[in-house]
């Protein structure tokens, strides 16, 4: 290990800290001081770095090691593993990609592997696979996030863009300085607000909120949830009927059309195709006018309090915020493109302070007056294979080789699927319909996962790659989402035989032949100093000096100055039209889109709309309970739920699950209790938590226990046992956790508890 004469420094996804060790190890992870609002998360590697769940050598299920690929798919998850030696793994992973490839070509290798693993510029465990997976001719890949899918393909289609807008959201900084009213569509979730990729050196959205709101900014919450607002903002809090969002903006957008409230002026400069939605909005299209009485309806909210609030949102200077949590519906798309639409009517889109932001609180950079520097990442290579799925597509890819869907205007269809590798994320967390998902999971002849402890990931594998921790290796937190730059040091040791992502790959490359196309003669620290060097002429470029290598490792982090204006989303087009167009056909804002209306899906028509989901509470005659599965606010995902911030927030060992005190009294339930949660596709087990901070009708559960199954019921309470796994439309193809129907009930007596923290059965084989 490199020694240094300042306190170790370690970067990660949800804040930077330093890093205390003695002979036993990593004894605490301190907050950095520059971080004003720490997030507690990191605490949590604290005491399972080298705990009971630790892999601490290679593994193979004993099925496919005695049987070979394609052994006993359906006891994965069940079966013990046998320990093999690090060279017997290379021989094993060699054979079997050189197999794979032989017999059914590079696109029999899915390698999505989506997920968050290190914050380290170089240790960034996908691109390593897939730099990787490029030297011997490619895989399958997918597009798109779980996060925001719907609106990453359709925002293209309105803005031109999505991402571009997204990392330019207009700054706290300037909200509090011109903003009047802050709607937001899905709440401004502080704990959400933890984490960023890439890493983040202070955290910003409790202090941005708060000081929008001491320099008298309105805010209001339009969530099933009160507590997606901090109480510091005192928002108003509207809570409509989940998934109805679009309903909502669309019956707003009426009140504006009916009372001549919306700016025509900006709708002819800057937009196109306002007649078209015009029309529906009056009812033209279809014969049902989209006034506030309907939105009322399908909401459950006033039609007053929807008209009142269309009215201050005209005389305001209004910023209109949506969450990405609205994209993970049924017809995500739809909410999105509605708000694009009614900011447009509004007329504040590029103005200081106003307009539309998506998703501020989502991440700690959403807001962040931050300068945009392209910092260099490891190159990946060329993927000579042309396929690939929605990344929400993975199960329907598993059942269907051959099958077709369809995706932004393509007809395409999925591959025959042989070989899964993942590496640094986690499916059977973040997939809706886990049962499901794992019924598909035994078709594939071998999966393959590079994972460090054993989480219902790696319990589900074939063969099993132990790898290192950010703790054990040296790497660079290096990331354009945040102006802190941060060396990542190697604290300890890694424990057991434990190898970075990157030596993993070397060992199979080298048996393999493509070590020198991988490696290109470089060590770890080479790439790492080749990276910054990269980046440190692309910030020269934006007028910003980075420090040399030395003195970045000496002095442990930089910050990169603030921009002298403040971040104002879509300025430049606001402006200049002319100058500055947008990325679109006609170079505006699409608020009806032809391309789309090309598409004819059924579920996604040209302009935005309200089209009923699959599952609501307008329709609830199955199931009674509308479900929200959001974020957790002890962990990022399923990282770090074994560890002691994850299990301290737990109600008797259980996931909490908060419901309306009504909707308990009604079902005899108390506090604390352990229940039921279930519907047709499976079973959750969860601790109840009782508050009146949560509408009536709605029960919430965030993601992230690791999946136990027990027959079609999760013992530990992940939630997405019970979401359905249909795409938002055939547009995007996104996720649609948010639109779920259930019902709970007392859990059954002496239930026993999750068994997911024990390690699987291992076999150790005698050298």
């Amino acid at each position: 290990m490199k020694q240094t004469h300042r306190d170790l420094l370690t970067s990660a996804h949800w804040g930077t800290y330093h890093v205390d060790v003695d002979a036993g190890g990593v004894t605490a992870l301190r907050p950095f001081e520059q971080d004003g609002d720490p997030s507690p998360i990191g605490q949590g590697i604290a005491g399972v770095l080298d705990g009971p769940t630790r892999i601490t050598a290679p593994m193979v299920r004993k099925s496919w090691l005695e049987g070979g690929p394609g052994s006993a798919g359906h006891l994965r998850g069940e079966e013990p593993f046998v320990e093999v030696s690090w060279a017997e793994t290379d021989r094993l992973v060699s054979a079997e990609l050189s197999r794979v490839i032989e017999t059914h070509g590079n696109r029999a290798i899915y390698a999505g592997s989506y997920g968050w693993a290190s914050a380290g510029r170089f240790h960034h465990a996908q691109g390593q696979l897939k730099r990787f997976l490029n030297c011997i001719g490619g895989y399958t890949g997918s597009k798109n996030t779980y996060s925001f899918a719907a609106a990453e393909v359709l925002v293209p289609h309105v803005l031109g863009d999505f991402r571009g807008p997204l990392d330019s959201t207009t700054s706290w900084q300037s909200i509090a300085k011109h903003c009047e009213l802050f709607v937001a569509f899905g709440g401004v979730p502080l704990k959400n607000g933890q984490i960023s990729q890439g890493g983040l050196g202070a955290h910003v959205q409790k202090a941005g909120i708060t000081g929008a709101a001491e320099a008298g900014v309105t805010f209001v919450n339009i969530s099933p949830l009160k507590t997606d607002m901090d109480a510091v903002a005192q928002a108003e809090w509207i809570a409509p009927r989940p998934s109805t969002d679009t309903a909502l903006m669309l019956g707003l957008a009426h009140v504006l059309l009916d009372e001549a409230l919306h700016d025509t002026a900006f709708l002819a400069k800057y937009t196109a195709g306002f007649d078209r939605f015009a029309a529906y909005l009056r009812g033209e299209t279809d014969g049902i006018p989209k006034s506030a009485n309907w939105a009322a309806d399908i909401c459950a909210i006033p039609a007053d309090k929807i008209r009142t609030l269309a009215r201050r949102m005209a005389r305001q200077r209004t910023m209109i915020s949506v969450s990405w949590s609205l994209t993970r519906q049924d017809h995500g798309e739809q909410p999105f493109w509605a708000a694009i639409a009614l900011a447009s009517m509004l007329g504040q889109i590029g103005l200081p302070g106003t307009g539309l932001g998506f998703g501020y609180s989502a991440m700690n950079n959403v807001g962040l007056n931050r300068r945009q520097i392209e910092y260099a990442s490891l190159p990946q290579g060329h993927n000579p294979v042309p396929d690939f799925i929605p990344v929400a597509r993975v199960t329907d890819l598993l059942e269907n080789p051959g099958g077709y869907f369809d995706y932004d205007g393509q007809s395409r269809s999925y591959p025959d699927i042989r070989l899964v590798w993942w590496a640094g994320g986690n499916p059977f967390h973040h997939h809706q319909d886990l049962n499901r998902m794992r019924r598909a999971w035994a078709r594939p002849e071998t999966v393959i996962v590079n994972e460090w402890c054993w989480n219902s990931l790696a319990r589900h594998a074939d063969i099993v790659l132990p790898c290192t921790t950010p703790l054990e290796r040296s790497d660079i937190a290096l990331t354009p989402k945040d102006p802190f730059q941060v060396v990542m040091d190697q604290a300890i040791d890694p424990v057991g035989q434990a190898k970075s992502d990157h030596d993993i790959f070397c060992g199979i490359a080298a048996r393999m032949g493509v070590e020198a196309a991988f490696t290109e003669g470089r060590s770890p620290e080479d790439w790492q100093r080749w990276l910054y060097d990269i980046s440190r002429q692309s910030a020269a470029r934006e007028g910003v000096s980075l420090p040399d290598w030395d003195s970045f490792q000496r002095d442990g982090y930089f910050r990169v100055p603030e921009p002298e204006q403040d971040m104002i989303m879509l300025e430049s087009f606001r402006k200049d039209p002319v100058a500055h167009p947008l990325k679109t056909p006609s170079g505006k804002i699409e608020i009806f889109s032809q391309t789309i209306a090309g598409f004819e899906y059924d579920d996604c028509p040209g302009h935005p709309a309200w089209m009923t989901p699959v599952e609501w509470l307008g329709d609830a005659r199955a199931y009674p309970l509308h479900m929200i599965s959001n974020q957790p606010r002890t962990k990022l995902h399923s990282q770090l739920d074994h560890g002691i911030v994850s299990q301290s927030g737990r109600i008797k060992g259980r996931e909490p699950c908060m419901m309306h005190s009504a909707d308990a009294a009604a079902r005899g339930l108390v506090p604390g209790q352990v229940v039921r949660i279930f519907n047709d596709r499976g079973t959750c087990i969860a601790g109840l938590e009782v508050s009146d901070d949560i509408m009536p009708g709605v029960v919430q559960i965030s993601t992230g226990a690791w999946y136990d199954p027990q027959a079609d019921a999760c013992r530990n309470g992940n939630p997405n046992v019970l979401t359905p796994d249909k795409g938002t439309s055939r547009l995007a193809q996104g996720p649609i956790a948010h639109s779920c129907l259930v019902e709970i009930e007392a859990a059954p007596e002496g239930l026993a508890h999750s068994q997911i923290y024990t390690p699987p059965e291992l076999i150790s084989r005698a050298p």
